[in-house]
């Protein structure tokens, strides 16, 4: 939560005193939590009369371009100049979605050297201390619901519009998936109720973020389903892993995969899911899981990653059979856990 009232008292000054140039940023492959949380503060601070600025380390998805100002987000790996710049001149940082600076490693030491005074609002464990101000909370659904704790705790509520209330049910609905996960508190549906008196169009976001895919990405599941997953049942654990190439033969876009470690989960007894993916310069790690399993335990201890208890993510530096072999290797040594209820 909030440092302390001082720190609180003094965003507070800084936000509702003269305009300020103001960089938002937030994670490496930045999911709908990530980019909802962005967008709705960038859309409050503008009406502000502030000059925003937001900035992702690479491209996100297309399901999520619908919302308002998206294409003002800039890209690093795309506009290296502009992206040094905004960081150079940043009066405050807001660091949306992540607890480590190694999340946004294409620009970490800018924002690290950066002399702005810093705000982190975070549902992850263990957040790194490099900000000024820290909002942090890991039983909330996502960092949107914290981003809206924010909003009224700063006495800014009356400035939420449907644009606003739309990018924060984005953040919400995704991170929870569709409310089927990191959503047994009382207060994410009290926002969510909130934010339908905003104006919320929550059947219009569905259908734009899961009813919104191409065809070669409806195949791409479709094979994976039928061709890559494998069911370790003396462990209660399935994977999908995709090569390069096979991403190419189904003229793969960033986002196509999104959802697919979940896939496995809907097989009667998987308690563990993993997916691997291929990329030019490692393997990238998504983890699932039910119950009582710690899917973050697996990523932060083997594959240099962490996150949510039953949702997490890594990255391996070997091969992709290699990185494969390590993973079904360790599960011997939990199976009482996956075998226990």
């Amino acid at each position: 939560m909030y440092r302390t009232m001082e720190d609180y008292r003094k965003i507070k000054e800084l936000l509702t005193g003269e305009s300020k140039r103001i960089l938002i940023v937030t994670h490496r492959n930045p999911d709908g939590d990530a980019i909802g949380s962005t967008l709705s503060l960038a859309i409050l601070f503008e009406k502000m009369k502030h000059e925003v600025m937001t900035l992702v380390p690479n491209r996100f998805p297309a399901f999520l371009s619908w919302m308002k100002n998206a294409e003002k987000i800039v890209i690093y790996k795309d506009q290296v100049e502009k992206a040094n710049d905004m960081l150079q001149h940043a009066e405050i940082v807001f660091a949306l979605d992540f607890n480590d600076l190694s999340r946004i490693r294409e620009f970490d030491e800018f924002v690290s050297k950066n002399k702005a005074y810093k705000v982190l609002i975070d549902h992850h464990p263990d957040p790194a201390p490099f900000a000024d101000l820290i909002l942090s909370d890991t039983r909330v659904s996502s960092t949107a619901e914290l981003v809206y704790h924010f909003i009224r705790d700063l006495g800014l509520e009356d400035g939420i519009d449907q644009d606003i209330a739309n990018c924060l049910y984005a953040g919400i609905m995704t991170d929870t998936g569709c409310f089927s996960f990191n959503s047994s508190m009382p207060s994410t549906f009290r926002i969510v109720g909130e934010l339908l008196r905003f104006g919320t169009q929550k059947d219009m976001i569905y259908n734009l973020v899961y009813n919104n895919f191409t065809y070669d990405r409806m195949r791409l599941m479709g094979y994976c389903l039928h061709e890559k997953m494998k069911y370790l049942s003396e462990y209660r654990t399935a994977y999908i892993a995709l090569t390069q190439e096979e991403m190419r033969k189904f003229n793969f876009r960033v986002g196509d995969s999104e959802g697919f470690v979940n896939l496995p989960l809907s097989v009667k007894g998987v308690r563990f899911a993993v997916l691997f993916t291929e990329k030019e310069d490692m393997i990238k790690i998504s983890l699932r899981s039910k119950g009582n399993f710690p899917a973050n335990e697996i990523a932060e201890k083997y594959f240099h990653g962490g996150g949510h208890f039953n949702a997490a993510g890594g990255e391996s530096y070997e091969s992709l059979e290699e990185t494969i072999d390590k993973f079904v290797k360790l599960l011997p040594d939990y199976k009482d856990e996956l075998l226990s209820e």
